[in-house]
Formats: C-alpha cells, sequence, structure tokens
C-alpha cells in the first residue's frame, strides 16, 4: 500500500509552518510513471485478495499473518500452508480469520492442506467475483515464457493490500518438487497471495524468498493448487486436527527423499588417507573449506553436503532433510595426547542434535566397529516426533581411530525418514567409509 502524504501533512507532523512543496532540482530525474497494467490487475482483483490472520484463541491476539485469494465464484480459498499451519496443528490454541480489502472481516475454516508443496484451502463466510480461476486441467494453466512480467499480490508486512511486478525465470528443481523462480519481490505477509499474469491467469502462489539475494522469489506452481482443489469438498465438515494427513505427507514424503538419495551409487571423495561417501545432486549441494592458518598447531579440511530443500512443519519444526559432514583433522604441533582431546571433545559436541520440544530426546547406541580396513568409534542416535507417529531423526557418528596424529570424523543426519530408512541410509554410510586412497 502507497502511503502518499501532501505536503501540508508532512509540515504537521514537524510542527513547521506550512509551505509551498519545493520543485525537485533540475538534476534529479523523474520518478517512472506507476505501471498501468499492475494498476489494471490490482483494481480488477482486489475484492478476491484476502489476508489470512492467524489469533490466539485465549484474548485473540494476532499470531502470524499471510494472505489468500478466492477461487471463481465460490467461498474456497487457497494460501500456504505455513500461513495456517498453527491451526492445523493446535486447533486447541489457535483460530483462523480473515480480512478482505474492504475491512471486512469473518473466520476461516481449515479444509485441506498440502504440506509437501506448501499450499492449504480454506472456506471463508463470502464468495469470490471470479477474477481468480483455477482450470481443472494442466494443459489450460498459461504457459511462461522466460522474462515475461508477472504479479504478485498480497498484503507485505501487515501493511496493507499491494501488488508488485516482475518476471518469470524458469522453473527450480533443486527441491524434491517444482517451483518456479519469480524474480520480483515477494515479502513477508505476502505468502499464499497469488501471482498472475499479464492477463489475469494464476501462475502460481507465492511462497518464499532468498534473503541472501536481491529480488530472488520462489512461487508454487499453479498445477498442485489444482490437485489439491481437486480433493476438497466445498460442504465437508474440516476436520478438528490435521497431524495425521500432516503425518501421512511426511512419510510418503521420506521415501521419495530416500529413494532418490540411493537410486545410485554414492560419490567417493578423498580427504588425505581416506576415502568418504557424498551424494551430488540437484537435490543436494556440496562443498568445502578449511581452517589452515598459520598460529593454529592443528588443521581441519571440511566437506558438506545437504538438501537444498526441506518441508516446512511448524515454526518449530522443519524435516525433510540429509545432510552429511566429513572432517579431516590432522596435528601440525600437537602432541599425541592433546591430538587425542582435541578429536574427542569434537566427537562429542556433535552426537544428539539441538533440543527439540517436537521430538523425543535421543536414545543412543555406541560400539567400536571395524569397517574394511578402518576401525572406527561409531554413534547411532535416533529421536522420535512426538506429533508423527512412525517418524524419527538419525544421527550416525564416526570417528577413525587408526592413527593417533590424524582423524577423521564422519556425519550423517537424516531427519523425517520411517525406521527403517534412517536404518538403511546409516548402514550404506557406515559402510562406504574406506582408508586408502585410490585412482
Amino acid at each position: 500500500m502507497n502511503i502518499n502524504l501532501k505536503p501540508h501533512c508532512l509540515a504537521a507532523l514537524l510542527l513547521w509552518p506550512c509551505l509551498a512543496a519545493a520543485a525537485p532540482p533540475a538534476d534529479q530525474p523523474p520518478l517512472p510513471p506507476p505501471s498501468s497494467t499492475a494498476q489494471k490487475l490490482y483494481s480488477a482483483a482486489q475484492n478476491d485478495l484476502l489476508q489470512i490472520r492467524i489469533l490466539l484463541k485465549n484474548g485473540r491476539t494476532q499470531a502470524s499473518v499471510g494472505s489468500g485469494f478466492l477461487i471463481g465464484n465460490s467461498n474456497l480459498v487457497v494460501t500456504n500452508y505455513h500461513v495456517v499451519s498453527q491451526v492445523a496443528l493446535e486447533p486447541e490454541t489457535y483460530v483462523g480469520e480473515y480480512v478482505d480489502t474492504a475491512s471486512q472481516h469473518g473466520t476461516v475454516e481449515l479444509l485441506a492442506v498440502d504440506a509437501l508443496h506448501d499450499l492449504a484451502v480454506v472456506r471463508v463466510g463470502r464468495n469470490g467475483s471470479g477474477f481468480f480461476k483455477i482450470p481443472e486441467q494442466n494443459a489450460q494453466s498459461p504457459q511462461l515464457d522466460q522474462g515475461q512480467y508477472l504479479y504478485s499480490l498480497g498484503n507485505p508486512l501487515d501493511l496493507g493490500f499491494a501488488i508488485s511486478e516482475g518476471s518469470y525465470n524458469g522453473i527450480i528443481r533443486r527441491g524434491f518438487y517444482d517451483q518456479l523462480l519469480f524474480t520480483g519481490p515477494i515479502n513477508a505477509g505476502m505468502s499464499g497471495g497469488p501471482n498472475i499474469t499479464v492477463d489475469g491467469k494464476v501462475a502460481g502462489v507465492n511462497v518464499s524468498k532468498r534473503l541472501d539475494g536481491e529480488l530472488v522469489s520462489f512461487l508454487v506452481p499453479v498445477r498442485y493448487v489444482q490437485e489439491l482443489l481437486k480433493k476438497v469438498t466445498p460442504q465437508a465438515k474440516p476436520l478438528k486436527d490435521f497431524s495425521l494427513v500432516v503425518g501421512q505427507q511426511l512419510l510418503a514424503h521420506q521415501s521419495v527423499i530416500v529413494d532418490k538419495l540411493l537410486e545410485g551409487p554414492l560419490t567417493m571423495k578423498t580427504l588425505g588417507p581416506y576415502r568418504v561417501p557424498v551424494r551430488e545432486s540437484d537435490q543436494v549441494r556440496c562443498w568445502g573449506r578449511s581452517n589452515a592458518k598459520p598460529d593454529i598447531p592443528y588443521a581441519v579440511d571440511e566437506m558438506n553436503c545437504q538438501t537444498e530443500s526441506a518441508v516446512y512443519v511448524s515454526g518449530q519444526l522443519q524435516t525433510g532433510q540429509v545432510a552429511i559432514r566429513h572432517a579431516y583433522t590432522r596435528s601440525l604441533d600437537l602432541g599425541a595426547l592433546r591430538f587425542s582431546e582435541l578429536v574427542s571433545r569434537n566427537f562429542k559436541n556433535q552426537a544428539g542434535g539441538p533440543k527439540n520440544a517436537q521430538l523425543t530426546g535421543p536414545a543412543c547406541n555406541e560400539d567400536f566397529v571395524s569397517n574394511k580396513n578402518l576401525p572406527l568409534r561409531a554413534v547411532l542416535c535416533v529421536r522420535a516426533y512426538r506429533k508423527f507417529s512412525g517418524l524419527y531423526d538419525f544421527i550416525l557418528l564416526t570417528a577413525s581411530t587408526d592413527q593417533s596424529l590424524v582423524n577423521l570424523q564422519s556425519r550423517i543426519e537424516t531427519r523425517g525418514v520411517s525406521y527403517e530408512n534412517g536404518l538403511r541410509v546409516s548402514r550404506l554410510f557406515l559402510e562406504s567409509l574406506g582408508k586408502g586412497a585410490k585412482p
């Protein structure tokens, strides 16, 4: 929302005498004219835009805000799952309401969620004007060309409804599910709002942006909206708690993760005298670093790999990730005893993982094992999800014990997997560690 303060209003705010507005300096370029396309689109769409507010039941105070949009002439609204996740998982504590561009408000009923694609459908007490249409078939969705203009609508930072202009720049496949790259601003509060083409067709749903980039934003493709709407019965009685539904979706997702991770042989890398496994793919990125400095009596070379995306479950829990770390440490000026203390301390600091109220405490098993020609100290820790039966986090941590002045520590964490798949990944990782560089 643009706020235009007239000169006499500014003067009143600053307690200065009212003066005529000064002309801009001659060398100052004029402001660009507003986009007439954006103006027309917002004018046509505004009646079907909603802000979705999540309120604490006790006191009706605001906990979070997002956006949504009415589908056709129905009373169904599409938004992001993460906007309504508190209502989905903690209905005894939170409730949702909507506010439209005319400042009318009412309650929302959650009908369906798709945590994997970050979508949800809610029902409200009013109908749309028909502006936002979702075609039943994917073939009827807009065909996008790189560089074409797109427009995101929503309520950024709870400041008011707005429209932002940007461009489509392809499909991002670094996650396990496609997203669209939108080179335009999507700010907090716009999540769940629509992204449309110049002729008003829905291209996707605002979902996120990169904090380390400029105008690097992401959209959920409209085809996932189509799939979710097919599962919605408009007059259905809403579930009281969606924990079981979300849990089933997470269980399905973990199979995709593990199958993708293990679809081919792991890549073997050399760290000093050791051979270590990593996975390099579209979904997993690896990078390395070293602490090498002249004033440190030891050197550490690290290799880290991690999935590019995670599934948002709640503000306290993101899951569906795999992370691999290898650290090769060697003494430069430490005796065997001091070096042993150093690597033992590093090993202990990694076990178990950080505290999380959404998970049980870690159950760990430690042993000394021999893998191929490499003796290892190994710890396997497992934590169960309190709200989602059948899901676990696994952490396998190993340390080589073959030499006194060099050490390899390796770690793999698989988050949100079944017990069987957690063991499967950990076993393969353990078996892949070895000694002896190969050409």
